[in-house]
């Protein structure tokens, strides 16, 4: 089925080659550029368009995904379908996941795919938690759509936590595209701030209440010190046997984005990735070690990569508290 795959590919994307330049330029300049005048972040539209994507192929469903992509300005939803139909073609005829997005095995997790196989382990240990949780707060949370799915069926309390300028963006969004965002307590966060959490403190969040805090795509942005006193902030502030969950990625990974190509286009918007831990070798025992120099438990984890002889480019991680 692959040698098919390739066979009905190749000459269909030679055809629409054009095409998908244009769909790449379209897409480019309104995640860069645009991004850049509004002043938010650019790599939040690369996670969207990623779950985009996966509700587009059939890998996970996510309306909210597809509304809230075709409502901001900074991308362009034509020019996904420009760069992404011969892989959609594909698909269709031939009902294969092939080349982008995929969900290979963990251990054979690429960059590439890096959205899709990190979004459904989160889902993973998200679900895993949920029946004992009472709160979810995502921190950092970009345009991420989780809670206008599944989560608004419960009676979990929704807090979302952000930037002021990158919330009253997705906020404004959310309306246009006509998603119910009634169930989610908006916090505008300055993450710079060390008390931060007064923020989240001054409205109904309980700290006596078992929680899940989703911390998905923000730690390799942050500092190590920056990271670790977020996890001790969430350890003073929560109740025992809650959880964060979490992606910590590896240095090789950090090392990779210093190249020119793709540190322009972060420094474009303000955004550098800079944490990451040595996962050369031992990589369970390093995250280990990571989680418990914080008071923490690992609890469940998965990581990405792992076949690689460079050891994993990720980990996610329910660290307990």
């Amino acid at each position: 089925m692959k040698f098919l795959s390739y066979l009905v590919f190749v000459p269909l994307q030679l055809i629409w080659l054009p095409l998908s330049v244009v769909g790449v330029i379209m897409v480019g300049y309104r995640q860069l550029v645009v991004s850049k005048k509004l002043g938010v972040s650019q790599t939040a539209v690369e996670i969207i368009n990623g779950r985009w994507a996966m509700d587009v192929f059939g890998l996970r469903k996510d309306r909210a995904a597809r509304k809230l992509a075709a409502s901001i300005p900074n991308n362009s939803v034509p020019g996904l379908w420009l760069t992404l139909f011969p892989l959609w073609l594909v698909h269709k005829a031939l009902g294969v996941q092939f080349l982008y997005p995929t969900l290979p095995k963990p251990e054979k997790a690429g960059i590439a795919n890096l959205v899709p196989s990190r979004t459904v382990v989160f889902d993973r240990l998200i679900e895993a938690n949920l029946a004992d949780a009472a709160q979810f707060v995502v921190l950092g949370a970009g345009l991420d759509t989780r809670a206008y799915g599944k989560l608004t069926q419960g009676d979990i309390a929704i807090y979302e936590l952000d930037q002021a300028a990158d919330q009253a963006h997705k906020r404004r969004h959310l309306a246009a595209a006509k998603i119910d965002s009634s169930q989610v307590r908006f916090v505008e966060v300055d993450f710079s701030d060390p008390n931060w959490i007064n923020s989240l403190l001054a409205t109904d969040y309980d700290p006596t209440r078992k929680t899940i805090f989703l911390w998905e795509g923000v730690t390799l942005y942050l500092s190590e010190r920056s990271v670790r006193a977020t996890l001790a902030t969430l350890r003073q502030n929560a109740a025992p046997g809650s959880v964060v969950v979490a992606d910590i990625y590896a240095d090789r990974l950090v090392r990779l984005t210093k190249s020119k190509a793709v540190s322009w286009s972060l420094e474009l918007t303000g955004e550098e990735i800079v944490f990451g831990l040595d996962c050369s070798t031992d990589a369970y025992e390093r995250l280990q070690n990571f989680v418990a120099s914080q008071g923490l438990r690992t609890g469940a984890h998965q990581f990405l990569g792992g076949g690689h002889k460079k050891g994993p480019f990720a980990a996610i991680v329910e660290m307990v508290i």
